[in-house]
């Protein structure tokens, strides 16, 4: 089964997507296919928009709509069309005004605004140490990191980081496991003095062998018995040196993060 979603806003988009994508992963026997319309900010626009759905609506099923707009007038405009429509703020808002007996500044972006300039700057400077700070490239600033994240080449390792430092302010390093470092059983030298910092990445041999060969095809590197090698030796790693880790093979980048800040206890200091 197959249905067509669609993130509309005047602003990013980025909160009708979270919202949506989250209700929408409760269906996983339905195939969405989701498209991100931000800054519908016209009347003309939003009247294309309309067109759109409407045809989406005359072909048979119509789009389910997330939508974050906050001009009445487009709202008004995008009611029109012929589709499935949550208007989050309508949802949420109306309740919270009434708790809180006053009404909404409704801003176009104020979620994602940069208010908070002391958590703003947290956050780029956490970005830009992770992408200095990335397999294993300047291990004397290891020091400095809040945590390292350790696992074989592809298991997830650099895009946790940009995301623990994007939406926590979180400092992360990572280190590549490489086949020379998992021989001995041993935690290589640069790690350590750090070893309190680490925290492991594993990931299913197949599932690694799918994205290795994506990026170097039938090579060595991404066979399937070097995938299980490496995994199998990590791991072992990971218990006898008492390093905390988790599987990635099934988790999104959001989940491997948040599991990451709860089981290493940072998330009491984000």
């Amino acid at each position: 089964m197959k249905r067509q979603a669609f993130f509309i806003s005047d602003g990013t988009g980025i909160t009708a997507e979270t919202l949506g994508h989250s209700l929408l992963s409760q269906f996983e026997s339905i195939d969405f296919e989701q498209t991100t319309l931000p800054y519908i900010d016209t009347l003309d626009k939003a009247k294309e928009v309309v067109l759109r759905l409407n045809a989406i609506a005359s072909e048979g099923g119509r789009a389910i709509v997330f939508d974050t707009i906050i001009n009445q007038d487009i709202r008004d405009e995008i009611s029109k069309a012929d589709a499935f429509k949550v208007d989050i703020f309508a949802t949420f808002l109306a309740p919270l005004e009434k708790e809180l007996n006053m009404g909404s500044s409704y801003s176009v972006g104020k979620s994602h605004a940069g208010g908070d300039n002391k958590s703003y700057l947290a956050r780029i400077d956490a970005v830009n140490y992770a992408l200095d700070n990335d397999d294993g490239s300047k291990i004397k600033h290891y020091n400095k990191a809040d945590i390292i994240l350790v696992g074989v080449s592809r298991s997830g390792k650099t895009p946790s980081c940009l995301y623990l430092a994007l939406q926590y302010g979180i400092k992360a390093a990572n280190y590549p496991l490489t086949e020379e470092d998992l021989g001995n059983g041993e935690l290589p030298e640069a790690l350590k003095p750090y070893k309190d910092k680490l925290f492991g990445l594993t990931i299913d041999p197949e599932r690694l062998a799918a994205i290795r060969n994506e990026r170097k095809a039938n090579s060595r590197y991404a066979s399937l018995n070097q995938c299980y090698y490496e995994t199998e030796e990590v791991e072992m790693l990971f218990r006898r040196m008492n390093i905390p880790f988790l599987t990635t093979t099934d988790l999104s980048v959001e989940e491997i993060s948040t599991r990451i800040m709860v089981d290493s206890k940072l998330i009491r200091r984000a």
